[in-house]
């Protein structure tokens, strides 16, 4: 009983001591802000919480409203992410399980660079790389059967015109098959935390134990972007490559997200890269870097209906969205 009281007293003072100094705080606080010193008043403010235990609580930016609300969006699945404190800004069906497409050449591109170590080295592709993928209507960059290319063109034919055959290139020249290298997307996807995500090839044809969220993809993305290599290619729109045995005057490899935007500029900003991707099963789907203002934005969006041949819904949202952060 003895024990309770004291504790019941300790308590009490340290309560009175807490309106004491907040008290002082609050009258400093009315001279100060009459003088327009407010920093002198948050440090006072600090100190009165410190000397009694409570912690700070961190000050947080106000969220950017959007006004473009998710049901006003084609796709059914979509995240927005401000990349400066990772704020997620708007959500729909964030962590249900979509197929990526060809949003997948991203993951492949970002294991490919961490795993070649002279970006310059020749890769000549086999005639059993190209097996199957026009059968699939995969997206080709262009490279031929005996052609030897630069490691970094295959990136950069990879993620632009998302050509499959760079892909299974990369992969066989550094893990000596697809499958192999499948195994690193994976590790990489767990290293990432990408809980609800598992591939099962390289290139995004559907498969449907090859799957992910597009909250998934946007930690990756945040991610991807912090390496140079990564963010270099995924930010541009045309590359050229130098001649080669198959190309004496070099391939153009141009961006699937430049040749569908009449314009990269949006309010108040512009459109820096992305990566689109589609099946039939996967819908229209979109992974883009903006800047608006001075803050950069990421938004991954996924299941809009249409194909090739109508309108593209995927870049309709990305601009709705992108032009409403503008306007505020």
């Amino acid at each position: 009983m003895r024990q309770k009281a004291r504790k019941k007293k300790h308590r009490r003072r340290k309560f009175i001591k807490f309106l004491m100094i907040a008290g002082i705080a609050y009258f400093a606080y009315r001279s100060i802000i009459t003088s327009g010193n407010s920093q002198i008043f948050e440090k006072l403010y600090a100190y009165a919480y410190k000397t009694v235990m409570v912690p700070l609580p961190i000050e947080k930016e106000t969220d950017v409203p959007v006004s473009v609300t998710p049901d006003q969006l084609y796709s059914s699945n979509a995240i927005l992410v401000r990349l400066r404190d990772d704020a997620v800004l708007m959500e729909k069906n964030s962590e249900e399980k979509v197929y990526p497409a060809s949003l997948t050449k991203m993951m492949t591109v970002f294991v490919a660079i961490e795993h070649l170590s002279d970006l310059n080295e020749k890769i000549e592709l086999t005639q059993s790389m190209f097996e199957g993928l026009y059968e699939a209507n995969a997206s080709m960059a262009g490279f031929k059967p005996g052609e030897q290319v630069r490691s970094v063109d295959l990136l950069y034919g990879a993620m632009l015109p998302s050509g499959a055959e760079s892909c299974i290139a990369l992969a066989e020249h550094i893990a000596g098959s697809e499958q192999n290298f499948v195994r690193l997307m994976n590790e990489k996807a767990e290293e990432l935390g990408m809980c609800h995500t598992h591939f099962e090839n390289t290139t995004g044809l559907h498969d449907e134990n090859h799957y992910t969220t597009v909250k998934d993809m946007s930690i990756f993305l945040r991610e991807a972007l912090q390496n140079d290599i990564f963010r270099d290619i995924f930010t541009t729109f045309r590359y050229s490559t130098p001649p080669t045995n198959q190309h004496p005057e070099g391939i153009t490899l141009t961006s699937t997200i430049y040749e569908k935007l009449d314009s990269r500029t949006i309010m108040n900003g512009e459109i820096l890269g992305g990566k689109t991707g589609y099946t039939d099963e996967a819908g229209l789907c979109l992974a883009s870097l903006a800047k608006v203002g001075q803050q950069e934005y990421i938004l991954i969006t996924a299941g809009a209906k249409g194909n090739h041949h109508t309108e593209q819904f995927n870049i309709t949202d990305a601009l709705a969205v992108y032009n409403s952060l503008g306007e505020i």
